[in-house]
């Protein structure tokens, strides 16, 4: 199976996508081609003070540089995003570019949402605090968003992630209360010299988070033979891309971007992700970190429960697993040997605040997550069975 790096230009569900190095160069012209005139950069600080990732993209905007917004944080918070809309309309602008990981491109598809729904900050909370919200209302035409990706979060042609409108703490129901308005960006600028200029700590902190998303596609609930045949072809990249990304390998980084793009076709995220998100609602922690420190052990409890998934593996792999005494035991050696291969946490003990007395508790919030629906059909676990996973984990 080649692993090409080539560049290319594919359209998916209405996404342009741009794939090539020097491709955020090209900005200016993608948004000329679609008559917009005047572009907020949305970012983080660091981003945007990054001169050797900012300079080619804001030289590739030219004139159509209205303004920048560099105040998202990974809290992704509402506050942010209404404080981005004011400056949006403080520049006048007609196209949002997002600059970053996961959580700058998220700001920017919900800014655009949030704006074209027209309620304030405090009417949306004041909703949610009620348990009258429902939701985003597109009554008017949103602003297009077009993104870099900077990190392997995996966030580029996603609809946008959610935004916490109230914390757990805040919320009349105990639960985190979020908005997530589907907007999703017009063009993908997918440039690995951009992903390149992002500290290797970082990608190796957004690794995880985007390989488990190649990883859960194909036990996923709604997985389907387009979404099984993409995610094999980019864990094949994203298999050999990670285990070099902390060496001089030349392509190493054009493959994880690659391979990035591919396990994010119809991705079907799943039992993984309901345990990263049991953790950030305890503790300080990075996505990324939680999924490393999770994925053998919750896919190992997948693959012992469910039949049938260990041939998609043994493609995405690239092994013949015919003759092997266990073939779970080697899929999850290969996935580990790619965690290890990342300066990444490996134990749950490392993770930043974690306690094992919090168990039972974060059992509770994996089985209440959203993502759990998404689980295979035949999966059904119980609280003992996440205790015990988590417990392995520790």
């Amino acid at each position: 199976m080649s692993l090409t790096t080539d560049p290319f230009e594919f359209t998916y569900r209405g996404i342009d996508i741009l794939f090539g190095r020097g491709r955020a160069g090209e900005i200016g012209d993608v948004l000329a081609q679609r008559d917009l005139d005047r572009a907020l950069i949305v970012c983080g600080s660091n981003v945007g003070a990054n001169e050797e990732l900012m300079g080619p993209i804001e030289a590739g905007l030219g004139d159509r540089l209205a303004g920048t917004f560099d105040e998202t944080t990974p809290a992704k918070r509402i506050e942010t995003a209404y404080d981005g809309i004011e400056r949006m309309r403080e520049v006048d602008a007609d196209v949002l570019v997002g600059v970053g990981g996961g959580s700058s491109l998220d700001i920017a598809r919900q800014m655009s949402a949030l704006a074209a729904d027209g309620r304030s900050q405090a009417e949306i909370k004041s909703a949610a605090n009620e348990g009258t919200f429902s939701g985003i209302d597109f009554s008017e035409p949103v602003v297009p968003v077009v993104v870099v990706p900077t990190t392997f979060a995996g966030a580029d042609v996603s609809t946008g992630g959610s935004l916490v409108v109230l914390a757990a703490d805040e919320s009349p129901t105990g639960q985190p209360i979020t908005v997530s308005g589907s907007v999703p960006p017009i063009a993908n600028v997918a440039d690995p010299a951009a992903v390149e200029t992002t500290p290797l700590s970082a990608l190796e902190g957004s690794a995880m988070n985007g390989f488990d998303k190649g990883i859960e596609t194909l036990y996923a609930r709604e997985s389907n033979p387009f979404s099984d045949a993409t995610a094999i072809h980019g864990l094949r990249y994203l298999f050999d891309a990670f285990s070099n990304l902390s060496t001089d390998h030349p392509d190493a980084i054009d493959r994880a971007v690659l391979g990035m793009l591919l396990v994010q076709y119809e991705r079907k995220a799943s039992i993984i992700h309901a345990f990263g998100h049991a953790f950030a609602r305890r503790y300080p922690v990075q996505q990324g970190h939680v999924h490393a420190v999770m994925a053998p052990h919750v896919l190992r409890y997948v693959l012992e429960t469910v039949d049938g998934f260990e041939s998609k593996f043994a493609a995405a792999i690239g092994a013949d697993l015919a003759d092997v005494s266990s073939p779970i035991d080697e899929i999850v050696a290969h996935v580990a040997a790619v965690r290890d291969s990342l300066d990444v946490p490996q134990q749950a003990s490392e993770l930043p605040g974690a306690d094992p007395d919090d168990i039972p508790a974060l059992a509770e919030f994996v089985l209440d997550d959203w993502m759990m629906p998404q689980a295979p059909t035949e999966l059904d676990p119980t609280q003992a069975e996440i205790e015990a996973i988590l417990e392995e984990a520790w």
